[in-house]
């Protein structure tokens, strides 16, 4: 990956012990980014709520902001910010197309307890 001038002054590079993003991921997650056309990054953030405590969201961006932290995993350019990085380093996350059970899943090794849908959990 190649970062230009600008986005090494904005961004931290950071690797796969902070996110790792499965290849079945990758897959779901550039299927996505094309059908919605909303940015070339995946920005990972853990936020107050949910039914444990705290929760991940995703979404695509176009940028990143200052002090984020930049991994290249599986293909996929994600931004994490450096309140999350404390939560959700070594977390790996997947996707399944089951019927049940099926969607992005979080393996955060940080979690001491989730919720059944895999969206919260607490330290």
């Amino acid at each position: 990956m190649n970062l230009n001038v600008e986005d090494q002054m904005l961004y931290r590079v950071g690797n796969e012990n902070l996110v790792r993003v499965t290849p079945n991921a990758a897959r779901k997650i550039d299927e996505l980014q094309q059908r919605e056309n909303q940015g070339n990054f995946l920005r990972i953030r853990i936020t107050g709520g949910g039914c444990n405590g705290l929760s991940y969201k995703m979404k695509f961006v176009e940028d990143g902001k200052e002090g984020d932290i930049l991994v290249s995993s599986a293909g996929v350019q994600v931004l994490v910010d450096s309140k999350t990085t404390l939560y959700l380093r070594g977390t790996t996350l997947d996707y399944s197309d089951k019927l049940v059970a099926g969607g992005f899943k979080f393996s955060n090794p940080n979690a001491k307890a989730s919720c059944s849908c895999g969206e919260s959990f607490n330290l």
